[in-house]
């Protein structure tokens, strides 16, 4: 068994983007989806107020799944927004932990947003990946020459 990690660099990049497109998706699907289009912007603060929470907290997760989905989408701040969206599926996580495992179980498991919780803090480790907009090289602070991002002179 070698003591050296074996991460192939040519296929890593490819791996970043994969499970960032996926969060990204799934988080702006959860937030436009399900909050906004079924339940509504109301009927999601109302859901906030009656497990406890001001409704406030609801209008914070809406925006943070949608903004942050968008975000990693396009691989904008992708270590930051994946770290950023952690309070919210930990927050999820809390809500559905005495409900059991499985997520069809009533009220939903805490399975689905641990999971999601460790791939979040996986994407934060791995950075934007393949194909991310890098918001240094959209404001021309950072000039891309060959491979790496290097900076503007």
């Amino acid at each position: 068994m070698s003591a050296t990690p074996s991460i192939d660099t040519r296929t890593a990049p490819y791996a970043a983007l994969l499970l960032r497109v996926s969060l990204g998706a799934l988080l702006l699907a959860h937030g436009l989806l399900l909050k906004v289009s079924t339940f509504g912007l109301a009927g999601t603060a109302g859901y906030f107020q009656s497990i406890g929470y001001p409704a406030f907290f609801a209008y914070l997760v809406i925006l943070g799944e949608i903004g942050g989905g968008l975000a990693l989408l396009l691989g904008l701040w992708t270590r930051w927004i994946s770290l950023l969206l952690l309070p919210i599926l930990i927050g999820a996580t809390l809500q559905h932990a005495g409900n059991g495992w499985l997520f069809t179980a009533k009220g939903g498991g805490w399975e689905f947003p641990v999971f999601w919780t460790v791939t979040l803090v996986v994407q934060a480790l791995l950075g934007d990946g393949a194909y991310a907009l890098r918001p240094g090289v959209l404001f021309g602070r950072i000039a891309r020459i060959g491979g790496p991002v290097t900076q503007a002179r």
